[in-house]
């Protein structure tokens, strides 16, 4: 199938590149891997005047790890990298399942974490654990440079809180708590490699004893946006972590979930997997933190 016309874009700066989203306003398309956008061009979901690549903008591909900030991951950076990468594995080991998670290795190789984010899917793989860890995004406008909470960045499926001049050129990971654990559990109609059915990121936190100090549950695929399950992470804060309270947290963030019914699955299947996922979730948290 072949691709609609446009002029093809690529600037060799972040200053360049935000110029060329204020002069193209409304006509104009970034691709950075591509996995997402090549598609929706030939499928013609989307039919820009401009195409504008950001693959030569230099510093965006890096990962890096610091004590007082926190983990960040460049727009560029690709799931791959992020799958593989030692500062990711050493300490948010759940963003290295989630990116081992998504697609297959030849579509990991060219897309961007970022990418993933920023198509603003309900059920992107890489989404529910960077909600979980109360990730931000990092927004350049050229001039000056914001942070999104990554509560607050999605609006809808594929809309997202970035202006118009905007690139998102970062995601950076708060440095996790002690006695904190995360995980991330996804089920697909077929393999893995699927769109996920539904997909539960958790990050849970220990008093010390075996209580819940501190918990953010966030549900893919289930809703518009990536939802919280927010009546159950009420409920388990200062319980202690045991298989009833768990499988009650499961019940509760059923109850927060609004799925729909499509190809992948059902409604009323959506619903119970959440329960199951999140208990299941929760459950490798909390033994993750007391390890």
């Amino acid at each position: 199938m072949t691709l609609p016309q446009f002029t093809y874009l690529a600037p060799t700066s972040l200053k360049e590149a935000c110029d060329l989203l204020r002069e193209h306003q409304g006509k104009i398309k970034i691709k950075a891997g591509g996995t997402d956008m090549i598609v929706r061009l030939s499928h013609r979901a989307v039919k820009p005047d401009y195409l504008m690549s950001i693959k030569k903008i230099p510093g965006l591909d890096k990962i890096s790890y610091d004590a007082a900030t926190g983990l960040t991951i460049g727009a560029l950076a690709l799931l791959r990298d992020v799958e593989i990468n030692e500062d990711v594995l050493a300490h948010a080991p759940m963003l290295a399942r989630a990116a081992h998670q998504t697609a297959t290795v030849q579509i990991r190789n060219m897309g961007t974490v970022m990418g993933n984010i920023c198509n603003a899917s309900p059920s992107a793989d890489n989404i529910p654990t960077l909600v979980a860890m109360n990730a931000v995004i990092i927004a350049a406008n050229g001039n000056s440079e914001r942070e999104i909470p990554i509560d607050e960045f999605f609006l809808g499926p594929g809309r997202s809180a970035l202006a118009a001049d905007e690139i998102a050129t970062a995601i950076r990971v708060p440095v996790t708590a002690a006695l904190t654990g995360t995980s991330y559990q996804k089920i697909s109609p077929r393999s893995k490699v699927d769109i996920a059915a539904v997909n539960i990121g958790a990050m849970l936190t220990l008093d010390g004893a075996k209580k819940c100090s501190a918990v953010r549950i966030s549900m893919g695929a289930v809703g518009p946006t990536p939802l919280r399950g927010a009546k159950a992470e009420a409920y388990l804060v200062n319980k202690e972590i045991c298989a009833e309270t768990l499988a009650e947290a499961g019940r509760l963030a059923a109850e927060d979930a609004s799925p729909i019914s499509d190809v992948r699955a059902s409604r009323e299947y959506r619903k119970l997997m959440v329960e199951v996922l999140t208990t299941r979730a929760l459950k490798e948290a909390a033994d993750l933190a007391a390890a």
